[in-house]
């Protein structure tokens, strides 16, 4: 079979994939050269009754709880189409900003209902792509025969909706998933006209081994990412210190915009201060970034930088080189710096997972599970409803043991027996009041207060909001 593209866009409950939920799926394959091929899907997905939602996500899409349990399908059911007409051999997934948002929405999805959160995007032909840093780079680089929007304050802006008009592309629901969908085609295509060149070579380049030569290379080469300032177009040009020590297929890479050594000076700890720094904080940022070779970076060698785009971007190669002569001869002292405080961060990380509970369905990362418990797993995957009661998988992970309940209720609540119930309402009650008055609810409800004070609402946020208090109350576990 021939690669095709599909585009998808997701609207959800919230911003964090351990927490939210999917609410809206929507997306179009297309041919190699942006032609639709058959319908669209645009499925809506049922929230269930241990969601809290943010109600700032559902002023921005207007979909509500109720309408996705009204209209929408199960998780289950939703993978089942997933698999048999989305998730084809060959398939190459995208749309704006997929593989920091949308892809790890998917990824948690999957894990909650028993499929492997990873094959979907490289088994069979399949891989992965987006359209943001395409975007970006085109922007900073190529930009030419594009129109490129800015905010009310004249900063460049990427945002999707404003792209779309400011090149006249139609886009009149921004936030819904199908017309995001329309418009990413619309803006790819636009692209390929335009800048054929560049977007093929990113497109070749989404193969993460191609990245990693790269990026090894030992040569600086020009890197585009959200982490860098929007007054140089996101994009600047870095060397690469070493791979990451602490986390495999990533490297640690070096701005060379800034003289490196007096970041050799700093202690450890100093370091972690200056990584964290933000825009706003007074001292010196630690301009070093993690590069992760499977998250299609956007990056190329120095020749794509064109006099044009070294005025444009601020990028003097006079600069750049002898800040890149000066890495190579602190590089090992500072590369062991960063281990050190890599491993500080670290001990902080896991300190502050251990002070909250983690919840099963937010331990995709803990592991990979076996090939015996994949196989278990589509033991779960194919068994009939009724027969879910009685199944005995004997997994070895214990995650995936304790799942099973919580796929139960969540996606067949008929088949739950009364001690199966109260096992969820258990669960339920621990998830939403679990904390008092730090609980779920209890800051769903004072959000949805504080968002009712407003004075700017329309009538159709002023309905959301009263549909969100009927939810919220609706949900609210019974009193013991």
């Amino acid at each position: 079979m021939a690669n095709t593209f599909y585009f998808y866009d997701l609207e959800t409950s919230g911003i964090n994939p351990r927490d939210a939920r999917i609410m809206q799926f929507a997306g179009q394959r297309t041919d190699m050269n942006l032609q639709p091929i058959g319908e669209p899907h645009n499925v809506l997905i049922k929230m269930t009754d241990e969601i809290v939602p943010e109600p700032d996500a559902i002023l921005i899409t207007g979909i509500t709880p109720q309408k996705t349990i009204q209209e929408g399908i199960t998780e289950a059911e939703f993978l089942k189409l997933f698999f048999a007409e989305i998730a084809l051999p060959d398939t190459i997934f995208l749309g704006f900003n997929t593989v920091r948002f949308d892809d790890e929405f998917m990824r948690f999805l999957l894990y909650r209902n028993y499929y492997d959160a990873y094959e979907w995007q490289w088994n069979d032909g399949r891989s992965r792509w987006d359209l943001l840093d395409l975007v970006r780079m085109t922007r900073a680089l190529r930009p030419t025969g594009i129109r490129w929007p800015v905010d009310k304050k004249g900063a460049p802006t990427n945002r999707l909706e404003m792209l779309a008009a400011i090149n006249n592309i139609d886009h009149q629901n921004a936030h819904d998933a199908l017309s995001d969908v329309w418009a990413c085609i619309d803006i790819a295509r636009l692209i390929k006209s335009k800048q054929p060149k560049l977007f093929d070579y990113l497109l070749a380049l989404r193969d993460k081994n191609k990245i990693q030569q790269l990026i090894q290379s030992g040569q600086p080469f020009v890197y585009t990412s959200g982490k860098y300032a929007a007054e140089y177009e996101k994009t600047t040009v870095v060397a690469t210190l070493c791979e990451h020590p602490r986390q495999s297929g990533s490297a640690l890479v070096f701005d060379l915009r800034y003289d490196p050594t007096p970041f050799l000076e700093l202690e450890p700890a100093e370091l972690v201060t200056a990584w964290r720094m933000r825009k706003d904080d007074t001292g010196p940022r630690l301009p070093v970034k993690t590069l992760k070779y499977n998250r299609c970076p956007a990056v190329a060698q120095l020749n794509v930088l064109d006099s044009a785009s070294q005025e444009r971007l601020a990028l003097d190669p006079a600069v750049f080189q002898a800040n890149f002569k000066k890495l190579q001869k602190i590089q090992t002292a500072l590369c062991k710096k960063l281990t050190q405080s890599l491993e500080i961060m670290d001990k902080k990380q896991q300190a502050r997972l251990l002070e909250d509970e983690l919840e099963v369905d937010a331990r995709l990362y803990e592991d990979f599970f076996s090939s015996q418990d994949k196989i278990n797993m589509s033991l779960v995957r194919a068994a009939q409803p009724d027969e879910l009661a009685t199944l005995n998988p004997k997994f070895k992970d214990q995650r995936l043991q304790a799942l099973l309940m919580l796929y139960r209720a969540r996606n067949f609540p008929n088949t739950m027996h009364d001690e199966d119930r109260a096992a969820w309402e258990t669960f339920r009650k621990h998830r939403l009041l679990g904390g008092g008055t730090s609980s779920r609810l209890a800051k769903f409800f004072d959000k949805l207060s504080e968002l009712g004070d407003r004075t700017d609402l329309s009538s159709e946020q002023q309905y959301l909001l009263e549909e969100l208090q009927l939810y919220g109350q609706s949900i609210m576990p019974e009193e013991d």
